[in-house]
């Protein structure tokens, strides 16, 4: 992977945490901006919805310090609490199995970021499901409607050019890269018209 390589990459995936951001860091502004309404119920709207995105804004930051520290950021909370907390008040809902904590934390960082991926599957809401696979891990996206576009698989292929990539497949691309990277293969499978998995196990 040469430097103009590492930089788009860079660039692509900074973009896409700005735009994990930008929601809740919007509303936080709009919260203060009441705060100078005479109205006492605007001022407590306001408080209310600062503190909501806050907390928000918070949980993501967390999460994605984790998935994509470079050591991973084990002085941070469980891996399991960071996805339940990406997901609160969302459309999605995290399983993660309990017995899933018992694999080394670097496999749980590549669940992490399998479960960003499994979660772009399922574009009207479903549960995104984490379970241990041997020495791997396996998460499955599971939902009434399970979408895997031809640009998120395309990017999950070794052979993927950094320059096809756009901030949407950007994610998929650095799961795969953070795969092999650990020595891991990782696979995808469609599974029915409700359920697509993504599967990491040792390599070899």
């Amino acid at each position: 992977m040469g430097v103009e390589v590492d930089l788009r990459v860079v660039e692509l995936l900074c973009g896409r945490l700005c735009h994990e951001l930008i929601s809740p860091v919007g509303a936080i502004n709009n919260g203060v901006e009441l705060l100078s309404e005479d109205d006492p119920e605007f001022v407590k709207e306001a408080m209310g919805l600062i503190g909501q995105s806050a907390r928000k804004a918070g949980q993501r930051l967390q999460f994605y310090r984790f998935a994509y520290g470079t050591s991973g950021a084990s002085g941070v909370a469980d891996p399991r609490e960071l996805s339940l907390g990406l997901f609160e008040g969302s459309k999605l809902r995290c399983d993660w199995a309990a017995d899933a904590n018992g694999v080394a934390n670097v496999w749980q960082r590549l669940a992490c970021n399998m479960l960003v991926l499994a979660a772009e599957f399922l574009p009207r809401g479903g549960t995104v499901r984490v379970r241990p696979l041997g020495t791997g891990v396996e998460v499955a996206a599971e939902g009434d409607t399970v979408n895997v576009s031809a640009e998120l698989a395309a990017a999950l292929e070794a052979g993927t050019s950094v320059e096809t990539l756009t901030a949407r497949s950007v994610h998929a691309f650095y799961t795969m890269r953070l795969a092999q990277q650990m020595g891991a293969r990782l696979a995808l499978a469609v599974a029915g018209p409700g359920r697509a998995v993504l599967t990491a196990s040792p390599a070899g």
